[in-house]
């Protein structure tokens, strides 16, 4: 008796594009999800602090810096990629260093308010944070932070926060504020950051008095912790080495905080190698010297876009038409 026949070929499917939302784990267990783009461009996004931890290019290049020492777990805060600093920035207040929303574990939000409308993205993630009792106690007041990860059409990312006052008794609250961007550089002493060149500016490494930036590009020699306030909406950061300008694009944040730990400081880091300084630059859209107050009810809104593009070269100078004023 012949055996059971032989099942037909199963016909070639057609090539797939990987999905724009994927929910993984990460290294250490962590939920994120990874956002991607059919052509190439990708980012992720952690649940433990709503924190990015990678932005590619479409040859795969990270945009982002992480540490190799960054510490994937609670209670601590990832090194690197794109902290959320909320309800405060640094030690402008009374609880713990940069606020605690860097090191929560945030919700999918499946049913977020509408933003407005940009046909051009197609692929983004809603996440959401609502204060436990025990954020209560460390900051009485209830709040209901959203945050949309987006990227755009031609790789850019783009990050909006919108945080409501949901207190019932009638109290406002007030916060500062930064997306501590971590940006991934070939070289720190080859690097320069323009827009911010004539702003004042707070020193955190002397006694976070107030000085005003010469009218020249920042470029770095040295450990640098500054505040700059009233910054333009748009920062360049040129790699020189790289031929890579990152643009910064803000809206809602006033301040931007520039930080590079240098070589001394970077070996007190538990969570940071002794020569990575070199490696990365933080340019921080912030609101800091000038308090967030929201009413009950009230929301605020805040965004980062990020964009990287090839430098262009006179003389060593960024087109300032095509980059800053563009």
């Amino acid at each position: 008796m012949a055996g059971p026949s032989s099942p037909p070929p199963t016909p070639k499917s057609p090539k797939l594009q990987p999905p724009l939302l994927e929910r993984a784990k990460g290294p250490s267990g962590l939920d994120k999800i990874v956002l991607r783009d059919p052509r190439g461009f990708s980012a992720e996004v952690r649940l433990y602090g709503g924190q990015v931890t990678s932005w590619k290019n479409d040859h795969g290049d990270e945009l982002l810096f992480v540490s190799s020492k960054a510490i994937f777990k609670s209670p601590g805060a990832i090194r690197g990629g794109i902290p959320i600093c909320f309800p405060q920035f640094g030690t402008h207040g009374n609880i713990e260093k940069h606020g605690f929303a860097r090191n929560r574990l945030w919700l999918i939000d499946d049913n977020p308010p509408p933003l407005p409308v940009n046909t051009a993205i197609k692929t983004f993630a809603d996440l959401i944070l609502k204060p436990s009792e025990e954020d209560l106690k460390i900051w009485p007041h209830s709040f209901e932070y959203r945050l949309r990860v987006a990227l755009g059409p031609k790789g850019d990312l783009l990050l909006t926060s919108r945080i409501r006052n949901t207190n019932a008794d009638g109290r406002p609250f007030s916060f500062t504020f930064a997306y501590h961007t971590y940006f991934s550089v070939s070289d720190i002493s080859e690097v320069r950051v323009e827009g911010l060149e004539t702003l004042d500016y707070f020193d955190n490494l002397d006694g976070k008095k107030r000085f005003t930036e010469q009218g020249d590009a920042i470029v770095f020699e040295s450990e640098v912790d500054k505040i700059y306030l009233d910054a333009p909406p748009k920062i360049a950061i040129i790699d020189h080495e790289k031929k890579r300008t990152f643009v910064l694009r803000k809206d809602g944040l006033p301040d931007a905080v520039v930080w590079n730990p240098w070589d001394k400081r970077s070996k007190t880091i538990q969570d940071f190698g002794d020569e990575e300084y070199k490696q990365m630059l933080c340019v921080e859209p912030a609101a800091v010297e000038k308090p967030i107050t929201l009413k009950p009810g009230e929301e605020w809104k805040g965004r980062l876009e990020l964009s990287a593009v090839p430098s262009s070269y006179y003389s060593g100078q960024l087109d300032p038409d095509k980059v800053l004023h563009g």
